[in-house]
């Protein structure tokens, strides 16, 4: 028996790609650092889609999150056919000593954790000969931009990662697919339901739906990269060419 494993997988983004694995009949194991919100999801998957569900409660920031979770995985005798790196965080601030202990929390969980994941989830894989990887970046690894510094770095760190890892993994018949969401209507960006919904309709803001529907269509075709919604076309070219000037102006203006 194969499993999907999801990390950040009980809300948001994470939460989508379980429920529209388990429409598929995937059985999942979801990890997450919210209890409450991990039991519930776990429960409501169960009942909805006859699945099996494993919450697996663990703060994948630790430097040895990933072993720690494959030694889990083993002693349960879950073999993971899918692995979604989806887990992330997010903060709009200047970087500072103040908030450096921020920093490195999320350069652990968007960098170190997800790649020690694809090493060790990975080479059961290779082993196997088949399996799917899912790297979750962001339209902000071509958008190096002031107070999203450490943010747009990670990301950057995870398209670069996995559009190479793609190569070393294809001969072993592995997929690695990164997937780069422009905005999402998600708690991530603690933006008011009022704006996220004026998005949505406008639409600037995807729905997780309509992203994880595409991203699952990509990693099975075990496509390299998928990059949804019109603004990853034009947004990046025009922020690229704005005179820094402007762009010190507002960084001013929203600081």
């Amino acid at each position: 028996m194969s499993w999907a494993l999801i990390t950040g997988g009980s809300s948001g983004m994470g939460l989508e790609y379980a429920r529209q694995l388990a429409a598929k009949r995937h059985d999942l194991i979801l990890v997450s650092n919210r209890q409450e919100e991990l039991e519930q999801a776990s429960s409501d998957l169960r009942e909805q889609y006859g699945v099996q569900v494993v919450a697996r409660y663990q703060d994948l920031s630790a430097e040895t999150a990933a072993d720690e979770l494959l030694a889990f995985c083993q002693e349960q005798s879950l073999e993971v056919e899918i692995l979604i790196n989806n887990a992330g965080m997010f903060f709009f601030e200047e970087l500072s000593v103040e908030n450096e202990a921020k920093a490195l929390t999320m350069m652990r969980l968007h960098m170190l954790t997800p790649t020690r994941l694809c090493l060790l989830f990975g080479a059961e894989m290779k082993q196997r000969g088949h399996g799917y990887i899912l790297n979750v970046s962001s339209m902000a690894a071509k958008l190096p931009c002031p107070g999203i510094t450490i943010y747009s770095a990670t990301k950057a760190y995870l398209k670069s990662f996995g559009k190479s890892l793609y190569f070393e993994m294809r001969p072993y018949g592995v997929g690695v697919t990164t997937v780069c969401p422009a905005a999402i209507a998600t708690p991530l960006y603690k933006l008011k339901p009022s704006l996220l919904k004026f998005g949505v309709n406008i639409g600037v803001i995807g729905t997780p739906r309509w992203l994880v529907r595409r991203a699952l269509r990509g990693m099975f075709h075990k496509r390299r990269m998928v990059k949804p919604g019109l603004m990853n076309y034009y947004l990046p070219p025009l922020i690229a060419i704005l005179p820094k000037w402007l762009v010190d102006r507002l960084w001013k203006r929203f600081h």
